[in-house]
């Protein structure tokens, strides 16, 4: 019964057409494949449609159809002066195609998106109520339905396509087929009828030999097609083959064909009248083809003989007219190899390709359909096969909203953006082309078609390419990547592909990301009025409005700096380290005869008065006058260190690129740069692979000189950063870091001996430089006459370099002593980031010195412009300055011993953990800290054990003996615990005990140089492990990860949502723009945004959203942002976690047919799990790793957003 009721109305059309029409006394020649019950011999309405002698025209046509074929037939039909109407269902109310129509009906209330399209009732009732007298099918839906064309004939309206009788027979592949072979064409061997269970497709397949390919009786486009090699897939294949053909076409009926190795798929196109007239209009090469589906499509076929086009083409003829065809329709072929070809179907509608066709014959085919069923003939309409002639070649792409980089995974949402690409020879059908549109999960993903016509294929196919270029498509992912691949590929360029060109060409899904830069930053603007400030802002000072002034830098008509023979920057001490390398610059440095400066205003001066917050776009921006007049700086300090992460986590931008872009405006300058020995710029210890990677890679981005410590003075740790340094060809700065104060006696555990012996260790690791690294300010000038001096004394031809804070005030006075004693190098910042827990005053250190023997070259004019620059920029950075709470320096340093990069940060953190009116008492805390640990010098990282123990006494109200007495019941902050595992290294002195061992009770502890016993690191499994989470990867950001997991990945994910926010000033990167505010953006060269910002639309209390609009470059952009404040009261579905394989997200957007398991399932990786449906495509999802379903968070029909959470794997 249930095949019986499966082929109704085949059974019935085969009835109909073997009974004779009275009136007419026209006879239709019954069809073999169904016999017919005795006493069915009745008059039938099928046949019964007169060919009427006389023209009858056509004043109202409706298209049973949506999207880009509706608004096709619309202009096809204004253009002759008929009146359109439109259907849409309720998904479809804000689509084009009913804005185009005069007319439009909503169809199939309540009913499901595809099913509203193919509810024939509802559809003939809306052509008769709104007296239609014609229907155009379009493709598609119900355009091969003969009951539908039956239907409109009884309700007495005419059908733009071919009679009942020969769409039914054509629609059904089965008697397609055997018509074929009665008019004398090949065929491939299939089955005989439809194949109506597994068992059935199994049997053929055994008897036929595979590989097989399944087909949707009643429809086409590759829905419904499954090619079938092994056995065992047969069954899985054929369900979800008839699944998809029945939601397609309403009829899941299937059969099964014999698959063709390697064929051309050519078609042919016909148009037939009611005289019995067929012309064909050549051919079109559809082989470029996925999952069975046309992407591009050629008219004429490339390179096919002549012989061979005229013998298809004729075949073509005979077929349509053996079947009595009217109308357009398409006969399809596949060409093997060998120059065989064999007929495959007949679709009995319009193509969606046709547009080549059209182009390259001039022939409007919608016209001409219309034309014909009016009862015209085709010479009435001037197509006889002579006059019909090819000009020249075209070429379509389907643009659809599939993300290729995905595997083809529809995409939906809401075009933000669409700026198509036109010109000469160039054909653009479309119904969502516009920004606004929204792209729903309910139907075909085709966007645009883009056809390109011109005299040649390889002109076409320059044109096109042209042309895709033009798109900027953004809000949804486009197939533009993909298409690009193939118009360019050497194969497809030839003329000559088959159908496994795109399978057999991996490299076609290589993509190089847009980059969407310009929304993107929308995207940022938006997000930051709607949520906030992306960077957490540590005061309630704002930045300031102003834009700072770069001073202008002199022009000396004498200068060797212009003219022909210019260089475009003075000389300066990089060009005699490129000279004379590593050990010849320290020579030269030793010989000069002034005091040399190192400016830290570019790192250690921000970090320390701005929570190292300053951002690349200030810095490059003062950086050509500082190449132009501070070229006789020893070096500019201006990364490494805290600079670094802060980079990646805070200012969302690339520290690597912050160095290429400096090195590019100040070459003749040296880097110098902070590297923690072993820890290089991160907090922890790292494999010493990592260490030496990062060090090569930092010398190839510009970095010279590398300031090599340890924040416990290890030597071992220190030499790790040496020999690395070496390797890579840059400058070894061993710096000894110093606390206590040497011209004390009564400190014993830091005197003048400890310094003297760590600097013959670092003398004998092989340093290039010495340096004294007085991070908190500690060294007091008789201090550092006696410790500069002991070490010239003992190192006379080793150039020393000392580096302090100004905190306590005393800054100058101590760089002047360490100067008079000898130090080659001295550390300033320029004035205006100067003192406090800053490095001492340059403007001062200049003026001290002039016409001294230590005269620095310096010229005072300059170092004040340089202030006045950054004094207005310091404005900027309001919400980070450490003025807010610190007004001025304190000598109360030389008790505490707080470095002045940390003083600052450790106000901010207190005022962060509410304890901003006890800082006293954390200063004074810091010191019983430090006593509690063993006295260490403190720098990052062991300065920060120390603060953040200081933090936890304070906040638990804990002295230094309850400390001691309660250890091993107290929850330490993570840094104190390792710092006494020995993450760190070993301590002066070694670890305080019994509190060690009371803290660590049974904890592991590491024994000697932590590093020395780490695995090295698998940079290319990191490479991967990236590249699956964020796709196209540079070297840096592998080496960033290595160092900062988390953090890179972040980075990584905010670049690829927000693109370059270090193109904004500052002011907008902070805290965003103020309504109707205009600014402009230069993203590169050349290239600069304008951009207003217009209004914040209200709260959508169903999505959660906010729609911030702007105009960009003069025209009206949108953003949709969702309020992350309201959205903590609405239910929104959880997405999956990224970089969690457990964690498995939708593939697509779509709605849920089947889920195949339960809590508590066990499955294997690949396993299938969940079924998908989207846009008349089913997916099935398989797991990503195996393990036990913990959660299922969908349910069969529920309807999906892209990576929403479908279930958690443990």
């Amino acid at each position: 019964m249930l095949r019986l009721a499966r082929h109704a109305t085949q059974i019935q059309n085969v009835a109909r057409a073997g009974c004779v029409d009275v009136e007419v006394g026209l006879k239709i020649k019954p069809t073999p494949g169904y016999s017919l019950p005795q006493g069915v011999m009745q008059k039938s309405t099928l046949a019964a449609e007169p060919h009427a002698g006389s023209i009858q025209p056509i004043k109202k046509l409706l298209v049973a159809n949506r999207g880009e074929i509706a608004i096709r037939v619309f202009r096809a039909c204004t253009e002759m002066n008929i009146r359109t109407v439109a259907i849409y269902s309720e998904q479809d109310m804000m689509q084009m195609h009913r804005q185009k129509a005069d007319e439009s009906y909503l169809i199939g209330k309540g009913l499901p998106p595809v099913a509203a399209y193919l509810n024939i009732s509802d559809i003939i009732n809306i052509a008769k109520e709104n007296d239609v007298d014609a229907i155009h099918p379009g493709y598609g839906f119900l355009s091969e339905r003969s009951d539908f064309a039956e239907a409109c004939i009884n309700a007495g309206i005419k059908f733009i396509g071919p009679s009942p009788h020969v769409v039914w027979r054509m629609g059904d592949k089965v008697e397609a087929r055997q018509a074929a072979v009665e008019a004398g064409v090949q065929v491939v061997p299939g089955s005989p009828g439809p194949v109506t269970n597994a068992d059935d497709a199994r049997n053929f397949c055994e008897q036929y030999g595979l590989p097989v390919i399944f087909k949707a009786a009643y429809g086409g486009g590759g829905r419904g097609m499954r090619v079938v090699r092994k056995l065992n897939e047969v069954e899985e294949n054929f369900h979800r083959a008839h699944s998809e053909a029945e939601a397609a076409f309403g009829n899941g009926a299937l059969f099964l064909e014999k698959f063709i190795e390697r064929p051309r798929h050519i078609e042919v196109q016909i148009l037939g009248d009611h005289a019995g007239n067929v012309v064909h209009l050549y051919e079109r090469d559809c082989s470029v083809q996925r999952r069975h589906q046309k992407v591009v499509e050629i008219a004429p076929a490339p390179h096919l003989p002549e012989h061979m086009r005229v013998k298809m083409a004729g075949d073509a003829v005979r077929l349509a007219k053996h079947v009595g065809y009217e109308n357009a329709g398409t006969v399809e072929f596949l060409l093997d190899k060998n120059g065989q070809y064999f007929f495959i179907e007949v679709n009995a509608r319009l193509q969606v390709e046709h547009t080549v066709t059209e182009q390259v014959t001039g022939i409007d085919l919608v016209q001409s359909q219309i034309k014909i069923a009016e009862g015209r003939t085709l010479p009435q309409i001037g197509l006889t096969q002579d006059k019909i002639r090819l000009n020249g070649c075209a070429i379509q792409c389907r643009m659809t909203t599939e993300d290729p980089g995905r595997n083809f995974q529809p995409d939906t949402g809401r075009i933000e953006v669409f700026r198509s690409g036109e010109g000469m020879g160039i054909r653009l059908d479309s119904a969502l082309g516009f920004a606004g549109a929204i792209i729903s999960p309910y139907y075909d993903s085709l966007l645009v078609k883009v056809i390109a016509h011109a005299q040649d294929h390889s002109s076409a196919c320059a044109k096109m390419l042209r042309t895709l270029r033009e798109f900027r498509v953004r809000g949804v992912k486009t197939n533009i990547p993909f298409l690009l691949n193939v118009l360019q590929h050497p194969e497809f360029l030839s003329g000559v592909v088959d159908t496994y060109f795109i399978d057999e060409n991996p490299q076609l899904f290589q993509f190089f990301p847009t980059q969407n830069r310009a929304q993107k930053l929308l995207y940022y603007l938006a997000e930051v009025m709607v949520n906030g400030p992306s960077t957490p802002l540590a005061t309630k000072l704002k930045p300031s409005e102003i834009v700072p002034t770069v001073p202008a830098i002199p022009v000396d008509p004498y200068s060797p700096t212009v003219g022909p023979n210019a260089q475009p920057h003075p000389e300066g001490w990089r060009n005699i380290l490129q000279r004379d390398g590593p050990e010849g610059f320290a020579k030269a440095v030793r010989k000069h005869k002034g005091l040399l400066l190192m400016d830290t205003t570019f790192r250690d001066a921000h970090q320390s008065l701005l929570a190292t917050r300053i951002r690349t776009h200030d810095l490059k921006r003062i950086s050509p006058y500082v190449s132009h007049r501070f070229n006789s700086m020893f070096s500019i300090e201006n990364w490494g260190g805290a600079t670094f992460d802060v980079a990646l986590r805070f200012l969302h931008e690339c520290p690597w690129e912050r160095l290429d872009t400096l090195r590019k405006l100040m070459p003749n300058i040296p880097f110098q740069m902070l590297l923690r020995g072993a820890n290089a710029v991160g907090y922890t210890n790292y494999p010493d692979n990592v260490v030496y990677k990062f060090c090569d890679l930092a010398v190839q981005h510009g970095m010279d000189i590398f300031r090599i410590f340890d924040s416990l003075n290890y030597t071992p740790n220190i030499i790790v950063g040496m020999e690395a340094v070496g390797k890579a060809g840059g400058v070894i700065e061993a710096a000894m870091s110093y606390t206590g104060d040497v011209s004390d006696p009564s400190r014993t555990k830091y005197n003048l001996a400890y310094y003297m012996n760590l600097a013959t260790e670092l003398v004998k690791a092989g340093t290039h430089i010495l340096c004294i690294k007085d991070m908190a300010g500690l060294l007091k000038p008789r201090a550092a006459k006696l410790l500069v001096g002991s070490l010239r004394d003992r190192f006379p031809d080793m150039p020393i370099h000392v580096h302090t804070h100004d905190t306590s005030g005393n800054g100058v006075a101590s760089m002047l002593a360490a100067a008079e004693a000898g130090a080659d190098v001295v550390d300033v910042a320029v004035d205006s980031m100067s003192g406090m827990t800053s490095q001492p005053s340059m403007g001062a250190v200049v003026s001290a010195l002039v016409r001294t023997e230590l005269d620095t070259g310096i010229r005072l004019e300059d170092v004040s412009a340089y202030s006045a620059y950054w004094e207005q920029t310091r404005n900027l950075y309001g919400p980070f300055e450490c003025c807010t709470t610190m007004k001025s320096g304190n000598a109360d340093v030389y008790k505490n011993e707080i470095p002045g990069g940390q003083y600052t940060n450790l106000q901010f953190q207190a005022f962060s953990l509410g304890l901003a009116d006890q800082f006293e008492e954390v200063k004074k805390m810091y010191v019983e800290a430090n006593k509690l640990l063993g006295d260490l010098p403190k720098v990052t990282p062991s300065s920060k054990v120390v603060g953040d123990l200081a933090q936890f006494m304070v906040q638990n109200k804990l002295t230094a003996a309850l400390v001691e007495e309660k250890a091993e019941e107290l929850s330490f902050p993570v840094s104190v615990i390792e710092y006494f595992q020995g993450h760190l290294g070993e301590p002066p002195g070694g670890y305080p005990e019994p509190l060690r061992s009371k803290i660590l009770k049974k904890k592991s502890r590491i024994d000697g140089r932590p590093g020395a016993t780490l695995p090295s690191a698998d940079f290319d499994k990191l490479k991967k492990e990236l590249e699956e989470k964020h796709g196209q990867v540079q070297e840096v950001d592998v080496m960033s990860a290595a160092l900062y997991p988390k953090v890179t990945d972040e980075y990584l994910e905010f670049k690829d949502k927000y693109g370059p926010v270090n193109c904004l000033d500052t002011r907008l990167f902070l805290v965003g723009p103020k309504m109707a505010q205009e600014c402009e953006v230069e993203i590169e060269k050349g290239k600069t945004l304008s951009i207003k910002t217009l209004a914040v639309g209200d709260l959508n209390k169903k999505t959660g959203q906010r729609e911030v609009f702007f105009e960009l470059n003069g025209q009206l952009r949108s953003v949709m942002i969702r309020d992350k404040e309201a959205s903590k009261e609405i239910h929104i579905h959880p997405k999956a976690l990224k970089g969690v394989r457990g964690s498995v997200g939708a593939p697509m957007p779509g709605t849920i047919i089947d889920v195949k398991v339960k809590v508590g399932d066990k499955v294997e990786k690949g396993q299938s799990i969940l079924v998908l449906s989207a846009m008349k495509m089913e997916m099935v999802v398989n797991a990503p790793v195996s393990g036990i379903i913990k959660k299922i968070a969908v349910e069969k029909g529920m309807k999906l957003e892209g990576n929403d959470l479908l279930m958690d794997i443990e």
